[in-house]
């Protein structure tokens, strides 16, 4: 990863930038109602396609996010994304927890098989 002088944080990379686009994609299916517990990613590719597995853990609180998160988990895998130069070819649900105490709160893992496009 570069560092700019100047600006001492690190660039990200087109890959960190396509998973905080995926989280995003994520977030604007649930309405932006879910916590972002964990992201993280690992390159992939084929002999035809490079891209990246991303797994990305949110969770839901009350009774009427966890609704939008049983609807999140009926859509997921037929959702359409528009991430202009990614494709997700793969996208499913790899966990599911629910605790009722204190109150209702689901946590969903999910997996995205990202493409490039280009």
């Amino acid at each position: 990863m570069y560092v700019d002088p100047i600006r001492p944080e690190p660039i990200p990379r087109a890959a960190e930038r396509a998973g905080k686009r995926v989280a995003c994609a994520l977030q604007e299916m649930v309405g932006g109602i879910a916590e972002l517990l964990a992201m993280e990613e690992r390159a992939w590719a084929s002999a035809t396609f490079s891209g990246a597995r991303h797994t990305v853990t949110l969770r839901f609180h009350g009774t009427d996010d966890c609704e939008t998160a049983d609807r999140f988990i009926e859509a997921l895998p037929e959702h359409e994304f528009a991430l202009p130069g990614l494709l997700v070819a793969d996208a499913q649900v790899r966990a599911v927890t629910y605790d009722s105490l204190p109150g209702p709160v689901m946590t969903v893992e999910a997996e995205l098989l990202v493409l490039n496009e280009d």
